[in-house]
């Protein structure tokens, strides 16, 4: 075999991982940003997590407590039963609206229940279903930006670390004053590898909070279904018909 041929190929063969060639040709910018991603990476992963599993528990419980709901035949059964169910939205709207209704109901002179309430009463209990409602909604969504500035955020970063690198590559040639695969290469690579980072980062995020955000759409949906079927039986059972 030729010996120059020979030795060609030999030192054309990788010594080392490709992505570990790549990383210690990046510039410092590069590295920098890369660990920004990193961080990112985890804070994402980290919050799609712990909101999968806050909405599967919320998920259950309303489902349970839904089932417990609708074999009561009074609206305020669960409510004098003293019964607390932590981590579940359906059952803090019920809440709140017994607590509305039972003060409302409360005869100022002893501690019985008055029989029916007052129209304007009724829409105090709607206003607290209704808040309590949103801010169960806003309590499943905390957390959820996040997700949203990795998707959008991360990409940007890769490209501005590409960016970064390719202009120190053509100006480290130009500097040199000698353009060549084997002098442009290395740095167009680690370059390269920060979009390559940003997508890794944003991709996941994407898909899980596009997820997230459907859940998140049908817990409140059912919360207001909920509430709805909530203030029906109340003004069934309550409501006074004002003349």
């Amino acid at each position: 075999m030729n010996a120059p041929y020979f030795l060609a190929a030999a030192g054309a063969r990788p010594d080392k991982a490709e992505l570990l060639y790549v990383w210690e040709q990046a510039t410092p910018e590069g590295k920098a940003i890369i660990f920004c991603l990193l961080v990112f990476s985890i804070i994402a992963w980290s919050v799609m997590i712990a909101k999968a599993v806050q909405m599967r528990r919320a998920k259950k419980l309303n489902q349970y407590f839904g089932v417990e709901f609708h074999t009561q035949k009074n609206v305020l059964s669960v409510f004098d039963r003293r019964i607390q169910v932590d981590g579940c939205p359906m059952f803090m709207v019920y809440q709140a609206g017994s607590m509305e209704l039972d003060a409302r109901l409360k005869n100022p002179f002893d501690d019985s229940r008055k029989k029916h309430i007052s129209l304007k009463s009724m829409e105090h209990v709607k206003r607290s279903l209704e808040n309590t409602v949103a801010q169960q909604s806003l309590k499943l969504e905390s957390g959820l930006i996040l997700l949203a500035i990795a998707v959008s955020g991360a990409p940007f970063l890769g490209l501005l670390g590409t960016v970064w690198g390719v202009m120190s590559t053509f100006g480290r040639v130009a500097q040199k004053q000698q353009a060549s695969l084997v002098e442009m290469a290395p740095g167009v690579a680690a370059a390269l590898i920060t979009t390559v980072a940003g997508l890794l980062v944003a991709i996941p995020s994407m898909f899980g909070y596009n997820w997230l955000v459907h859940s998140l759409r049908v817990q409140t949906v059912e919360l207001d279904n909920f509430a709805q079927e909530l203030v029906s039986k109340i003004e069934t059972e309550y409501l006074k018909d004002e003349e």
